[in-house]
């Protein structure tokens, strides 16, 4: 019999997957899983909780949380020489994870069932400063407000909570002076972020990396450059149509190795969690973690 490790974070999205665990269990063990659960009680805990559950030889990790649960859990599984298979229960506030694979979001069984009749996918990770990303790193002042936003705040308000820090925070923006190398070219100057991406789902923007593949050994790397208030609030309104790739203020290519140097203090985003300070080498590990997706998101990636 096949052995599922349910690692949860138990207050994310209103404790709704708390809620459910009884039923959750029951549709993995009607599947063929002995499954047990391991819920969260820090920071950290998840790694080491994956980890031990990949060391114990389990066949499935599933963690059920936000993108910051994710986060851990690859954490713990990306040095293991036996990498059990990984799925994704969404109830966080942004899924970008579970939204690029093709999970549904905002309905726990319905995610257990995607789950259950999923196709396992081998897609790339990220590694930089010696962690590694499975969705977004990323640095400038605006990608800061992912992990700035209070918990209690993103569990009463959930996406919208983003919206309104971000408007706080567009006053203060100050551009960076940075030098970027990806794959034999350099950028140097000011910007205002720049997001290095495995999938086209980021911060609920389902279009900011448009051509991106979750397993073709590649990042796709965005800049955006110095920018005034009125230039910044146009290729934001740009990139909910995916439009802001061919703006005059944007870089945005593929890039298996990005580099970057920082003058000023910059903090490092990786999943939208804190992960420290720049400077980093961020590196694509090919097919590095094989992923359960829907039936649909396997089928594109085969294309």
């Amino acid at each position: 019999m096949k052995k599922a490790r349910i690692i949860y974070n138990p207050t994310s999205g209103r404790e709704v997957f708390k809620k459910s665990l009884p039923e959750v269990l029951q549709k993995f063990e009607q599947a063929g899983y002995e499954t047990s659960c391991h819920a969260t009680t820090c920071e950290g805990d998840a790694i080491k909780a994956a980890k031990i559950a990949g060391q114990r030889g389990f066949d499935l990790i599933v963690a059920a949380g936000g993108d910051g649960t994710i986060n851990e859990v690859v954490n713990g599984l990306a040095d293991l020489e036996f990498r059990p298979k990984l799925a994704v229960i969404p109830v966080g506030t942004t899924n970008d994870f579970a939204r690029a694979i093709g999970i549904p979001l905002n309905d726990v069984l319905g995610a257990v069932d995607a789950v259950i009749n999923g196709v396992p996918k081998a897609i790339d990770i990220g590694r930089v400063n010696g962690q590694y990303f499975i969705n977004i790193a990323g640095g400038g002042r605006l990608t800061e407000l992912t992990y700035e936003v209070p918990s209690k705040l993103k569990t009463m308000l959930g996406q919208l909570a983003y919206y309104l820090k971000g408007m706080e925070m567009l006053p203060s923006i100050r551009p960076a002076e940075v030098e970027i190398e990806y794959d034999g070219k350099l950028f140097q100057g000011e910007i205002m972020l720049f997001l290095v991406s495995l999938t086209n789902s980021v911060g609920g923007f389902e279009k900011l990396a448009p051509d991106s593949k979750l397993n073709d050994g590649m990042f796709d790397l965005l800049i955006l450059k110095k920018t005034n208030l009125a230039e910044f609030i146009r290729v934001a309104s740009q990139a909910l149509r995916g439009e802001h790739i061919n703006d005059e203020t944007v870089i945005y290519t593929k890039a298996n190795r990005v580099k970057v140097a920082n003058k000023d203090k910059m903090q490092l985003n990786l999943d939208g969690e804190y992960g420290g300070l720049l400077p980093g080498e961020f590196v694509n590990l090919y097919r590095h973690i094989e992923i359960i997706t829907s039936k649909a998101k396997a089928e594109q990636m085969d294309d």
